[in-house]
């Protein structure tokens, strides 16, 4: 194995992109931190789960929007240019972890290797969460508990928030060392720069 990973061209975000990814933090963000005000499902009056749950669905719009630009958006952006299911991107990102481990940061295009890996992580809890709470938005009957299918669903969406918290600490530590290191990919993220 090479000592010294490949660096790989730096691809820019397209602004559909950077939309997307803006929706993603925000509304995964609110999301996440209204669910537990979501537990008032079971009362009459219910704002914490009607907000939970417009919330969620908003947030489960940016990620199929994300899916669809992932499948059939610009060739960066397409999954099957980044996502780590095969050996040599797998091995990128081998390369990356035996460079962190020398305490030295990863020198990759935008979702190569372990970038590519923990992106492919965040989108799949992304989706999980879409789906379950959508779900949920669809068959649970606010002022009533939840049984049957409905109880485990439930039980399968609150796994999501531990998964979500894994990935934020993550990717926010990766984006908070690349930026003390000089790279500032992440104001291009949030429109602060082009």
């Amino acid at each position: 194995m090479n000592d010294t990973p490949t660096p790989a061209p730096k691809i820019d975000l397209d602004e559909l992109s950077r939309v997307i990814h803006l929706g993603l933090v925000v509304f995964g963000i609110l999301a996440l931190l209204t669910g537990f005000l979501a537990e008032d499902y079971k009362r009459a009056s219910h704002f914490g789960f009607s907000l939970h749950k417009w919330l969620g669905l908003t947030l489960a719009f940016f990620m199929a929007w994300r899916l669809w630009h992932g499948l059939f958006g610009p060739q960066e952006a397409r999954f099957s240019q980044w996502v780590p299911y095969t050996r040599d991107r797998l091995r990128l990102a081998g390369e990356d972890l035996l460079t962190l481990l020398r305490l030295k940061l990863p020198d990759r295009g935008l979702h190569q290797g372990l970038a590519g890996l923990i992106q492919s992580f965040g989108l799949a809890v992304f989706a999980y969460m879409a789906v379950t709470g959508a779900l949920m938005a669809l068959f649970l009957t606010p002022g009533h508990k939840a049984g049957g299918f409905v109880h485990a669903l439930k039980e399968m969406h609150e796994l999501g928030p531990w998964l979500l918290v894994g990935f934020l600490a993550i990717h926010g530590g990766a984006v908070l060392l690349h930026a003390l290191a000089g790279d500032h990919r992440w104001r291009q993220a949030f429109f602060l720069e082009k």
